[in-house]
């Protein structure tokens, strides 16, 4: 198959086209150009910013795709801008939404996908526009039966991330566990997520291709690993050989402190984020996501060493202050009690 990916540089998207190349699948890369990575094969480009709709839109409707995989489709405009480009070019339409895309809490632990519905507080950027974009889609597809499949990944990490630990410390948390320092978690770290890598996500996505029984679906694409916040870093620990120094915060001071940073952890992490792959074995009978906590964070940490070990100070701080205020609280609590 001739498949498109917008993108092509992200977490995901890398690991995406590796897997498109492998299954010996003919791949075009549609980006701004500004990051050139070396893949296991032949890949052509196209260079272009998506935000100049226009110029994007024309430029994609002098193509013809079997398949198009967006991965960079973060809002509504973005959405409705996917169907103008592809509506009439490609015979399926892959785009990737994510599981912050959900309202909480929950309908269904295991979550299920069609027995939830979509976030719609602007509050939490990220997922409302993640569902707004959704919605778009969903529109499209029942009033003019398109052949868009919709995925929604959890949690991705792989080389390139920069969303890794409770403050996206990425590197950060490997500094500050080497040298004892403490790590802000939220709440008591108990509660669940699914820690997904990308590469099982790959796989999933290019399963799916070309797929008429997709159309008009969206699938879960996740670890099924019960694992909690507190294993996360605890693992980490385990592979550098030192067990970390966890503070615990409630998610609503966190977000207090730093809105921007922590929104994700009040308005979605909060809630246990167990994720059901049934519906994609439905049709890729054999699917799971196979790479444990342990493996895919000593593969994290080798990318780090090898090319992203790069702390991030302001983060480093944020996260010394926050310990501090935990210190200064935890001795008035407990000068409390004593009084």
């Amino acid at each position: 198959m001739r498949v498109l990916v917008l993108g092509g540089t992200g977490v995901i998207s890398r690991a995406i086209v590796e897997q498109l190349l492998a299954a010996h699948h003919e791949v075009v890369l549609f980006n701004r150009g500004t990051r050139r990575l070396a893949f296991a094969g032949e890949v052509a480009q196209l260079t272009g910013d998506r935000r100049h709709r226009e110029a994007f839109e024309q430029e994609m409707r002098r193509h013809r795709f079997d398949a198009v995989i967006d991965m960079i489709c973060y809002d509504a405009a973005d959405a409705r801008s996917t169907l103008a480009a592809f509506r009439d070019t490609t015979g399926h339409l892959l785009v990737c939404s994510s599981v912050a895309a959900y309202k909480r809490p929950y309908k269904t632990v295991p979550t299920l996908e069609d027995a939830e519905v979509l976030w719609d507080d602007p509050a939490f950027g990220y997922g409302f526009h993640k569902a707004e974009a959704e919605r778009v889609l969903w529109h499209a597809i029942a009033s003019e039966q398109l052949p868009v499949t919709i995925f929604r990944p959890s949690l991705t990490f792989g080389p390139g991330a920069t969303n890794v630990g409770v403050l996206r410390q990425n590197y950060g948390i490997v500094t500050r566990i080497r040298q004892g320092k403490p790590l802000v978690m939220f709440g008591d770290g108990s509660t669940y997520f699914s820690f997904t890598f990308a590469p099982d996500v790959a796989r999933g996505v290019v399963g799916l291709l070309g797929k008429p029984e997709t159309f008009g679906q969206a699938y879960h694409i996740c670890s099924e690993a019960r694992t909690t916040w507190e294993d996360f870093y605890l693992t980490w620990g385990a592979i550098l050989g030192k067990t970390p120094h966890l503070v615990h915060l409630p998610a609503e001071l966190l977000y207090r402190a730093a809105p921007n940073l922590c929104a994700h952890l009040y308005f979605e992490k909060t809630y246990g984020g167990l994720f059901d792959n049934s519906k994609i074995r439905g049709v890729l009978p054999h699917f799971q996501a196979t790479i444990s906590l342990r493996a895919g964070l000593e593969t994290l940490l080798a990318w780090f060493e090898r090319e992203a070990s790069t702390v991030d100070a302001e983060k480093d701080a944020l996260e010394d202050r926050l310990v501090e205020a935990y210190q200064a609280l935890a001795a008035q609590l407990t000068n409390l009690y004593l009084k």
